[in-house]
């Protein structure tokens, strides 16, 4: 039987080609061994691109860049909470934030991304040689760990562990980890079948070292800019193992949500340094949720959620806004937020105005306005119409513009999501991707947006013109709005609830977008969309793919 070990903290790379490793003297009387773990000396890492709010940020501290209003440099500006406490506590403070707080904290001109946020690894990591101080120099502190942290580790764990000697026969055998991911039922990943992970793929997978980083983005900014950003990050990891003499020449991304359209425009620049991509819960034409969000403020229901989830979708409502007051400050100057917004690909129409009758005691919808019909900037330009997602009065509350300069400010914040949309990623996918996303009806999603008011039966006579023509008399409570049609009939309009099946914010036509553009597309149920990775089957489903991913190399 072999001696005891005990595993010492993971081996540092050096200049000239070499490890080190350190650890501390013990007693004589300590017979356990230490145990360094000697890395393969090629190298593929591995890199999470979070999704929108997924990235930490704090005020600059750079003297290039505008101070912030209202906090010193290197103060935190935004970190998703931690934990239900944790949550309260944020949820606590950000209803205090009146819209002229929430846009001057939230500028996405005096922000930097935060590499100080928590990072909390489970008591097995020291089995593992993984320390906080090693995987805070990969950026993992940049990122929302509630989120990301469960993908992070367990790539980093399940990736470089792949064999093991059987302590009692002395021979090699398989990780459990990957024994569980060879024997997981396709059905769990929405596939009848699927090439399963063999022996001789663990092979040649285990031939490699997996180094796993985060590279968070500030993503107020556009994501043509975060995509820059990424591609910087990515060559100075490659730069960074290549100078220590290992043989490094490309990495896989691993993105979430909004991270995928970083992704996409960053691949687009350097495909030859990508080995491949996985995107999961990816808008990729977009989400009607955006739209639902900076117009009417953040939803605090959904007909999916039991009364423990509706009461935690009412602290996250008070956290990013309940009304349009809150959001659209926040939201409508910013490039980042409005790409999420559908895009020239959604299907269209998806915005509809709708009046509710009363016939044989049932509640009758008639849907009189269709939009957009055509051009979905022109709508998100149109500052005008009572719809319109933008509202100059509510978008400035901090006076950051002048009254001319405002709505210039704001249409081109749109323009800048169009050239996004169109110029930048269109439908352009790394040649080696692959995608999941969630169509589950138990996490309904906005797959389009209703505005729906009841009709007063006064003998008024409502048509698709009098209806776009009618002007806006006020807000009410819910995000909803005021109208007076024709100068004479009043109606109140509300936005309806979610209508299809999702992951809760992505509806499934935009999550399904890259199907007959990737290698595979999975429909995965079950995931929610904030915590699409903290899901077995999709880090299982990640780590079946990365070995898929390693098989191209020559």
């Amino acid at each position: 039987m072999a001696d005891p070990t005990r595993p010492l903290p993971n081996l540092v790379p050096q200049p000239d080609g070499s490890w080190t490793g350190r650890t501390v003297l013990t007693p004589t009387s300590f017979t356990t061994r230490g145990l360094f773990t000697l890395p393969p000396s090629k190298v593929i890492p591995v890199i999470v691109v979070p999704g929108i709010m997924g990235s930490n940020l704090r005020a600059a501290t750079s003297p290039a860049m505008r101070a912030n209003a209202v906090l010193d440099p290197g103060e935190p500006a935004w970190r998703a909470p931690n934990g239900t406490f944790e949550g309260l506590k944020t949820a606590r403070k950000w209803k205090e934030f009146d819209p002229k707080k929430r846009q001057k904290i939230l500028n996405a001109r005096t922000l930097e991304v935060d590499n100080r946020g928590d990072i909390h690894l489970p008591l097995e990591a020291r089995n593992y040689g993984t320390t906080e101080a090693e995987v805070r120099q990969r950026w993992w502190g940049e990122v929302h760990w509630d989120s990301y942290g469960r993908l992070l580790y367990g790539l980093q764990v399940g990736l470089n562990h792949t064999f093991e000697m059987d302590p009692l026969d002395n021979v090699r055998v398989i990780c459990s980890h990957w024994k569980n991911v060879m024997a997981c039922d396709p059905a769990r990943w929405g596939v009848r079948g699927i090439a399963r992970v063999t022996e001789a793929e663990l092979d040649k997978h285990a031939a490699y070292y997996y180094p796993v980083y985060a590279c968070g983005y500030n993503w107020l900014e556009s994501c043509d800019a975060s995509a820059k950003w990424l591609r910087q990050r990515i060559e100075r990891i490659i730069s960074f193992w290549t100078e220590r003499k290992r043989e490094c020449r490309q990495v896989i991304l691993v993105t979430h949500s909004m991270g995928g359209l970083v992704a996409r425009a960053c691949a687009k620049q350097i495909p030859e340094q990508i080995l491949g991509v996985i995107h999961g819960a990816m808008p990729a034409f977009g989400a009607p949720a955006c739209y639902r969000r900076i117009a009417c403020g953040t939803e605090k229901w959904s007909p999916s959620n039991g009364q423990v989830d509706n009461i935690k979708a009412e602290h996250v409502a008070e956290i990013l806004g309940e009304l349009p007051k809150d959001t659209m400050p926040v939201m409508a100057a910013a490039p980042g937020a409005l790409q999420l917004l559908p895009n020239h690909l959604y299907p269209q129409p998806w915005l509809h105005i709708c009046l509710v009758n009363k016939v044989n005691h049932k509640d009758v919808p008639r849907e009189v306005v269709h939009l957009p019909a055509g051009d979905p900037y022109d709508m998100y330009r149109d500052t005008q119409s009572w719809y319109r997602l933008i509202d100059p009065v509510l978008a400035d509350p901090a006076k950051l513009y002048n009254d001319t300069e405002v709505v210039d400010v704001l249409r081109r914040a749109v323009d800048e999501a169009e050239r996004f949309h169109r110029k930048v990623l269109d439908t352009y996918y790394h040649p080696n991707t692959y995608a999941f996303y969630g169509a589950d009806p138990e996490h309904m999603s906005f797959g389009a947006v209703r505005w729906v008011a009841r009709d007063p039966a006064a003998g008024a006579v409502f048509t698709e013109s009098n209806i776009k023509a009618a002007a806006r008399t006020g807000y009410g409570p819910g995000g909803g709005r005021r109208v007076r049609v024709e100068g004479r009939t009043d109606l109140y309009f509300v936005p309806a609830r979610q209508d299809v099946a999702g992951d809760g914010t992505v509806p499934h036509q935009s999550g399904a977008g890259p199907r007959g553009k990737v290698s595979q597309l999975f429909d995965v149920r079950g995931i929610d969309h904030q915590g699409a990775y903290n899901n077995d089957a999709t880090l299982m489903l990640t780590q079946h793919l990365i070995v898929k991913l390693v098989q191209k190399l020559q």
